[in-house]
């Protein structure tokens, strides 16, 4: 099967295509948010093969896995086929939907009537990355499926040598509340804080949090950033509404425990043998701060995170899962 797929995220975009499918990566000049090509950052495999746009129409498609919107335009662009119609197709909703349409002719809707921009169609089928997602979106007429994420397993690497806490945030001056950035000088004041991402570098700063409080580690292979995840001895989830994390979830396969907000599918993925979860962010301080400060339970706690990833998201059954779902819809 070859499947068309844009390079969106990263991480997720790593577990999929280590299936046994062909997965073709759109690259525009200068390889922009339409066409990315393979990331430098994350190992794929050779069965991911870079095709410029101007000769899509020249490759054969089974399937495309559409993530965005316009991704569907594009396809009408660059292969001359629709979507849904003469196209087998399947869109990803990696998000919780937003209070705000994204057409500002539609009325504004509180988060559990946001209709998706599928709504109204039924050739599409949407694929939820998580059950809190399909339950939130109003999907109307759109055939609608879980595969929940499936990770590369990177190890049990837990050191825990330096009693920091690590937190994964892309762009979390942009993101702000949503992601929980608001929350981390206070959360800086119980534990330090070791910051990975893309555009941390001036969160300290701008937040005002003393340097020796909060390190930044900026865009990190991802090899590299787990054999640094390895070192913390707990991770720290402070999102109040977002999709699970896949950050999450390979910080628990490498074997360290969760302090996470109780929002959202981390209730889901953090048993309470793995970590501790909470609304209240001076529990989650607190909790941090005894991880950091007692090495073999934050250990013993992490065993117990990695045995709950590893048999819940680990990358055979989302490959299992994503070839029933693509052999279905091209029949």
């Amino acid at each position: 099967m070859r499947v068309l797929l844009w390079h969106v995220h990263g991480s997720w975009a790593t577990s999929f295509v280590h299936g046994p499918h062909t997965t073709l990566v759109p690259v525009t000049p200068g390889r922009g948010p339409d066409g990315r090509g393979r990331p430098a950052t994350f190992a794929w495999p050779d069965r991911a093969v870079e095709v410029p746009c101007d000769r899509l129409r020249d490759e054969r498609v089974d399937v495309v896995v559409l993530q965005r919107p316009r991704e569907i335009e594009l396809c009408e662009r660059w292969l001359g086929r629709s979507p849904g119609r003469d196209l087998p197709a399947v869109y990803v909703e990696h998000d919780t939907p937003r209070r705000t349409p994204s057409d500002a002719s539609l009325p504004e809707e509180v988060v559990p009537d946001s209709r998706h921009f599928l709504h109204d169609r039924s050739d599409i089928p949407v694929v939820h990355v998580t059950h809190f997602n399909r339950l939130f979106w109003n999907c109307g007429r759109a055939p609608t499926t879980v595969i929940e994420h499936g990770v590369v397993d990177p190890g049990h690497r837990f050191r825990g040598d330096w009693p920091r806490a690590a937190v994964v945030i892309n762009d979390p001056l942009r993101r702000g509340r949503l992601a929980g950035t608001d929350l981390l000088p206070r959360l800086a004041r119980a534990v330090p804080l070791d910051l990975f991402g893309m555009n941390v570098r001036d969160v300290p700063r701008r937040l005002r949090i003393p340097p020796e409080s909060l390190w930044t580690y900026e865009d990190l292979p991802q090899a590299r950033m787990h054999g640094e995840l390895a070192r913390r001895r707990v991770y720290l989830h402070p999102y109040r509404w977002t999709s699970l994390g896949l950050a999450l979830i390979e910080a628990m396969m490498l074997g360290l425990p969760v302090v996470a907000l109780a929002t959202t599918e981390a209730v889901e993925a953090v048993p309470p043998e793995a970590g501790v979860l909470s609304t209240r962010v001076d529990t989650l301080a607190e909790a941090a701060r005894a991880l950091t400060a007692d090495a073999p339970h934050a250990r013993q706690m992490g065993k117990a995170a990695r045995a709950f990833a590893v048999d819940r998201y680990g990358l055979p059954r989302f490959l299992r899962d994503w070839r029933h779902l693509l052999t279905e819809v091209t029949g």
